[in-house]
């Protein structure tokens, strides 16, 4: 993207986050404090449909958090997206939600702000230059202005506030970016036509609208080294906010400035500029699981079977909310005093939650926040092979289920026409739930209106056979009335370990739906393969997309 100003900037403004400073230790355990609480804001209702969304992207992120309520784990792990574009993302233009978030945000921003430093070295000594050629400086920025100038006497020693000649900050307008009033209001404060002589820099698409609505230069920051195609395609679907400019560092910010100047102010910039400092670098690659579907051999399927919660559909809230009630029964019942000794921990992390139950008789918060563990897994953790103390936990647990389900939403947009177009290849489909029949039956009647209820060879429920989940029960059942040998042809689709023990011990493939998006190290240590846990999938899927593209080049290698 070339550059296109030709005015001379009067005034820079900068957003604060993301260009300027680093805030994100600050900002994101924010965010994973606040996005918890959608429910009790009311937001969850409010989140965009996934066909609304501006990006793939975008609806990949309003799918995950409102199934886990926390980021995604690759926005946590590039740490490169403000919350200003998330709150855009997932609530689009729906004003009065965005700033029930951001005051929700706010609230628990104030527990862990002061943690911020400069976003690269040398900004000190550029913004000096900049000054000293005449350039007036300022700060436009959703933050509020109790967290910002208290982070701007503690970043650099305090030595940028007598560079800042204006702030404006989201408590001084009346509505938050994209809103123009923010730059508008900075422009009015430092005496200057909101025009091309005034340069906004942001490091967000936020940035770049807003900075178009109020009609001066936009300044893409890419501070988080993003790549030239995924640049491109951000502002693809939005030529009228495309940035003028874009700088990956702030020396070569200060190129695109001295461009423009001429004269004194040229010779000035010139004489005061520092020596180039390092831009900023990439963040650490996000390594992927090595199960993927572009590297393994799959039997052509004849039947495709699958796991129903957090695969099929999405019953979350109330899976946990039974969860949060059974377990101090569990304690009055006993179940819960030889834990200990009976649990089948993989990892530290599920050690805790064993801990915790057993201490507290609740799930260990980071579960109950993480929201990636179904109640089957669960029971495996606490009870391992203890298959009494499981019957029993399963039969309290369909007690206090029965007072919180029936709301039950696809999993993915268009799960009901990729399971209708499954149904016109050669080959069958069906559903293997631990869940009561009870439940599974309304719940199928519930979701999409009904439109589901037609669409399964066979459905084989938690109470049909003596033995849930892993156990192969359910697997052989479903072969043996389908007619079908038990083995590889048998896909089973599932995003917990114990689809994936039920699938290998039934001697079929095991798919194993990563809908929590664990990444590689994660996935280890979900099955490592050693003698107390053994069994590993066959592939690993991230989402239905993926998941038909392995079929598809399924039924590619096996046409003559």
């Amino acid at each position: 993207m070339n550059w296109r100003a030709s005015a001379t900037p009067e005034l820079i403004l900068f957003d604060w986050h993301g260009t300027v400073v680093d805030t994100h230790d600050a900002m994101f355990s924010a965010m994973e404090e606040m996005l918890p609480q959608l429910e009790e804001l009311g937001l969850v209702e409010e989140l965009l449909p996934e066909d609304q969304c501006k990006t793939a992207d975008d609806a990949r992120l309003v799918r995950y958090i409102r199934l886990f309520r926390r980021l995604h784990p690759r926005i946590l792990s590039e740490r490169r997206v403000s919350r200003t574009d998330i709150f855009n993302a997932i609530f689009g233009d729906n004003t009065a939600a965005k700033q029930v978030a951001h005051e929700a945000y706010n609230a628990c921003y104030r527990s862990h702000y002061g943690e911020v430093r400069p976003f690269q070295e040398g900004i000190f000594e550029y913004l000096s230059a900049w000054r000293a050629a005449g350039i007036r400086l300022g700060v436009a920025t959703n933050r509020n202005r109790e967290f910002l100038e208290h982070e701007l006497t503690l970043v650099d020693g305090g030595r940028w506030a007598p560079l800042i000649d204006v702030i404006v900050c989201a408590g001084d307008v009346t509505a938050y970016k994209p809103d123009p009033e923010i730059i508008l209001k900075a422009a009015e404060a430092a005496g200057c036509p909101a025009d091309e002589r005034v340069w906004y820099v942001g490091d967000s698409t936020t940035d770049m609208i807003t900075a178009g609505n109020a009609g001066v230069t936009p300044v893409f920051f890419n501070g988080g080294q993003w790549e030239p195609e995924y640049i491109k395609r951000r502002f693809a679907g939005d030529p009228d906010h495309h940035p003028a400019a874009i700088a990956h560092s702030f020396e070569a910010l200060t190129d695109r400035i001295a461009e423009n100047l001429e004269g004194d102010a040229r010779a000035t910039l010139d004489a005061r500029r520092p020596p180039p400092y390092p831009a900023p670098q990439p963040p650490e690659p996000r390594i992927e699981p090595d199960w993927h579907p572009s590297v393994v051999n799959l039997t052509l399927p004849r039947v495709i079977l699958f796991d129903w919660h957090a695969t099929l559909v999405d019953t979350l809230d109330a899976m946990y909310h039974a969860v949060d009630d059974m377990l101090p029964e569990l304690r009055e019942r006993g179940l819960l005093d030889n834990i200990a000794t009976t649990s089948n921990a993989r990892s530290p992390e599920e050690q805790r939650l064993v801990d915790y139950a057993r201490d507290h008789s609740r799930l260990h918060p980071q579960v109950r926040a993480d929201r990636k563990i179904s109640r089957t897994d669960i029971f495996e953790v606490l009870f391992g092979e203890d298959d009494t103390s499981k019957s029993l936990a399963h039969q309290v647990f369909r007690h206090h289920y029965r007072r919180h389900y029936g709301s039950v939403l696809p999993l993915e947009p268009g799960v009901r026409d990729l399971l209708s177009t499954l149904n016109t290849l050669p080959l069958r489909i069906g559903v293997i739930t631990n869940r009561d029949r009870e439940f599974f039956e309304e719940e199928l009647r519930l979701v999409d209106d009904g439109g589901w209820t037609e669409l399964f060879a066979i459905n084989i429920c938690g109470d049909d056979v003596p033995h849930r989940k892993p156990h192969p029960d359910q697997l052989l059942l479903a072969a043996e009335r389908l007619e079908e040998a038990s083995d590889a042809g048998i896909w089973y689709v599932g995003d917990s370990t114990t689809d994936v023990s039920a699938a290998q011990r039934a001697g079929q493939t095991a798919v194993f739906f990563n809908s929590a998006q664990w990444d590689l190290p994660a996935l280890n240590r979900l099955f490592p393969g050693d003698t107390n846990h053994p069994y590993q999938p066959d592939v690993v899927v991230n989402d239905f997309s993926e998941f038909w593209a392995m079929l598809l080049t399924c039924l590619d290698d096996a046409t003559p």
